[in-house]
């Protein structure tokens, strides 16, 4: 009993003082996480001391190093400041945002954009705002978490489907009540597996039962689709998805993220989204890079193709020398490792021998399955790749031991 009779409650850092799973893995000596950078995102870098070969970064296009992208960052900075201090809702939008918002809906090719700080809370914002507390949000069991995130927030009943079931997604939309709204989200390119959602099956569901589609094309932007305009470009079908999200961290190398939609929904989504309207908006240099990268995939769309060839040439060589892969047609090829201990121990290797890889881990992915996360830039050189595949198929070859 505590002071004045009442029972004393649970500590509530005892979750943390139980938590020793980290300490576990740094004994082993394979723990895998926040590997310090000495220089650049590029290709090549310098962590801890040594030059390893980037396998392990979203910078698709190579862009974070590029000079007019750097120089927009700097220009930007002198001209604005550090930061904007306020949300878009209220003092933080400049003009940069709006130029920003209109070029890439104009690329898009969709009526409506609106940023966020991150991709993250772009999914927050997104979902949250637009599912009721009497409406449905139904997911693809691998869709980013940010996105069951959103769900969460949101007051409506989220269902899930197993990945890419078609068959299971229909029978998720015969639970939907007639009198409910029903959003169908899936990422476009799943960041994990790196295989494209099945849309033409997804949209032809969505009309039949009268759900909307969102897609999430962090993976997909500058990725695939007519000049790296995204999954549903990959299809054909843009004039049949409602809503594409992205984030500028990846192809565009900077930070935020985006909502492309028609003009009314962008304009409910900024009155009514939580995360758009209590956070402040995207720093200056972040913009201003963000829209020189668009700028620069615009006037060169070879650069998705660039990114195609150097991803088919890591595939091949991977897949020539034995070493089994998931399948998929985007930069990301995540090599089969199984088990969690494996997977740590291959993944030390690999940093050891100068690559640096992802490992994918439960509850990222099942017990059983857990993968190399290796993923691609179009500014790779083909000696680059040809001396990473080399590194991995000798390590490979060797007794997964510390």
């Amino acid at each position: 009993m505590g002071k004045c009779g009442k029972v004393n409650m649970d500590d509530l850092f005892d979750k943390c003082y139980k938590f020793t799973k980290v300490e576990e893995i740094k004994e082993l000596g394979v723990y895998p996480y926040f590997h310090a950078l000495e220089s650049r995102q590029d290709v090549e870098v310098i962590m801890e001391g040594k030059r390893r070969i980037m396998l392990g970064s979203n910078n698709y296009l190579g862009l974070t190093t590029n000079p007019e992208v750097v120089e927009a960052g700097i220009k930007a900075f002198e001209k604005y400041g550090s930061g904007c201090s306020g949300s878009r809702f209220l003092n933080g939008t400049l003009e940069l945002h709006l130029e920003l918002e209109n070029e890439l809906a104009k690329f898009l090719r969709k009526e409506s954009v609106v940023t966020f700080s991150t991709g993250f809370q772009s999914n927050l914002g997104i979902i949250s705002a637009l599912v009721g507390r009497h409406d449905y949000v139904i997911c693809d069991r691998e869709n980013h978490a940010s996105i069951y995130d959103g769900c969460k927030l949101s007051y409506g009943t989220m269902l899930r489907y197993y990945h890419s079931d078609m068959e299971d997604l229909e029978k998720q939309l015969q639970k939907v009540p007639e009198s409910a709204g029903c959003l169908i989200v899936t990422d476009g390119v799943f960041s994990m597996g790196g295989d494209i959602a099945k849309l033409p099956e997804i949209v032809a569901l969505a009309k039949k039962y009268g759900a909307r589609v969102m897609v999430d094309d962090a993976h997909g932007l500058g990725v695939i689709g007519e000049g790296g305009r995204g999954t549903a470009s990959y299809f054909g079908l843009e004039n049949e998805v409602d809503i594409y999200m992205g984030t500028f961290s990846k192809s565009l190398a900077s930070l935020g993220g985006y909502m492309a939609a028609s003009e009314r929904v962008a304009n409910f989504v900024r009155h009514n989204s939580r995360p758009f309207i209590f956070s402040a908006s995207i720093t200056p240099a972040s913009c201003a890079t963000a829209l020189t990268a668009l700028r620069i995939l615009e006037r060169d769309p070879s650069l998705p193709l660039k990114l195609q060839a150097i991803s088919a040439r890591a595939r091949k060589g991977l897949l020539d020398r034995g070493i089994r892969i998931r399948m998929s047609d985007t930069p990301i090829i995540p090599i089969y490792t199984y088990d969690t201990e494996t997977t740590l121990i291959r993944a030390k290797q690999l940093y050891e021998a100068g690559v640096y890889v992802n490992p994918v881990l439960p509850p990222a992915t099942a017990p059983t399955e857990c993968l190399l996360r290796t993923s691609y830039m179009a500014s790779h050189t083909e000696a680059l790749v040809d001396e990473a595949v080399e590194i991995i198929a000798d390590v490979l070859s060797k007794p997964a031991t510390v």
